[in-house]
């Protein structure tokens, strides 16, 4: 067992999404521990599958990506001088149109040619309720920044992000409870 890959446990010990081992080939998604904030790792057969699963790990540090339901794409460009900050640059323009669009993303399309990428995130506004985030993404950084091929052939895009760990959760009101409100 390799105790540097947390597969269930992001800061304040809250639970999240725990990724699927899949087969040798297919692509996959995890977390790994940074100090006080979490490292997102993409693994594929290609590095355009490594970028799309690096996403979706992201997702999964703020809610479970299966209750994110693909209804709306965003189409989002990219340009960087190497294919590194250009992984932390698509991570950022996801964590930009999440914040400005109040959406969460869960099916990502991933075209990458030279410096440039070209994706489509689909996703849905958040639900607060429904989606219940326990912890902001406030950006990708540059530490364990890393884009490279394993001995497997695999690709593996990862770094760590900024996260912050949200106080509050929506309340629950019996539905018999009248709220009152006060001026």
């Amino acid at each position: 067992h390799d105790h540097r890959r947390v597969t269930g446990i992001v800061p304040g010990n809250l639970s999240i999404m725990q990724p699927s081992r899949l087969k040798t080939g297919q692509a996959s998604w995890e977390h790994f521990p940074h100090q006080a904030d979490i490292g997102v790792r993409g693994i594929g057969p290609t590095k355009e599958a490594a970028f799309e699963h690096a996403a979706v790990a992201m997702t999964a540090v703020i809610t479970d990506p299966a209750l994110v339901s693909p209804l709306q794409a965003v189409p989002i460009v990219c340009e960087a001088p190497d294919e590194e900050l250009l992984l932390v640059d698509w991570l950022n323009a996801l964590v930009y149109e999440m914040a400005t669009r109040k959406m969460l993303f869960s099916r990502f399309d991933v075209r990458l040619n030279d410096h440039s990428l070209h994706a489509t995130a689909w996703g849905e506004p958040v639900e607060v309720a429904r989606h219940q985030p326990a912890v902001e993404v406030k950006g990708a950084t540059y530490n364990e920044l890393s884009v490279k091929q394993d001995r497997q052939g695999r690709w593996i895009a990862q770094c760590v992000v900024d996260s912050l760990l949200l106080s509050y959760r929506a309340p629950f009101v019996h539905p018999d409870v009248e709220m009152l409100h006060h001026p």
